[in-house]
């Protein structure tokens, strides 16, 4: 299925708010972005609970469950991708950011980011600008906002 997104991946690390991943699982449906959860998440995670959660989009985007971060690095060296963390910790905004076709963009818990060993292995780490004293965006909208760019700058770009 050619869409506009073709070649975005978004990768969630251990999300623990199903509405969120939900929310974010629908904007790949739509996009035709492919989604990675890492395991393991603060909720179940099987087809049968997404649609339990009014996910009915489910069966239209490209989703893969990795059992743990570790199972995830290995994939994604093996597959020859770079990783993008969108974290609060970074000073380079997203938008200084020049996003690839090997790109997958990662994530981190609503409720804690992600840890060191996470951070360590990103090739790259960006923030989305914020007014100081404000701790952090919704994570989907993070995802949305994300998505977008990396569209916007790859437009016309073939994988």
């Amino acid at each position: 299925m050619t869409a506009p997104a073709a070649g975005l991946r978004i990768a969630l690390y251990q999300p623990d708010i199903a509405q969120n991943a939900g929310t974010i699982l629908r904007l790949c449906a739509c996009l035709g972005a492919e989604a990675h959860i890492i395991e393991p998440a603060g909720f179940p995670t099987t087809d049968r609970a997404f649609r339990r959660a009014g996910m009915d989009y489910l069966e239209h985007v490209a989703l893969t469950r990795h059992v743990s971060w570790e199972a995830f690095e290995r994939w994604r060296r093996s597959a020859g991708l770079r990783l993008v963390l969108f974290t609060t910790q970074a000073s380079r905004s997203y938008l200084d950011h020049a996003f690839g076709p090997r790109d997958i963009l990662l994530f981190g818990r609503e409720s804690a980011g992600v840890p060191a060993a996470v951070h360590a292995a990103a090739e790259a780490r960006v923030t989305i600008p914020m007014r100081p004293g404000l701790r952090s965006l919704n994570v989907a909208m993070a995802v949305a906002m994300a998505a977008g760019e990396a569209m916007r700058q790859r437009r016309g770009a073939s994988d």
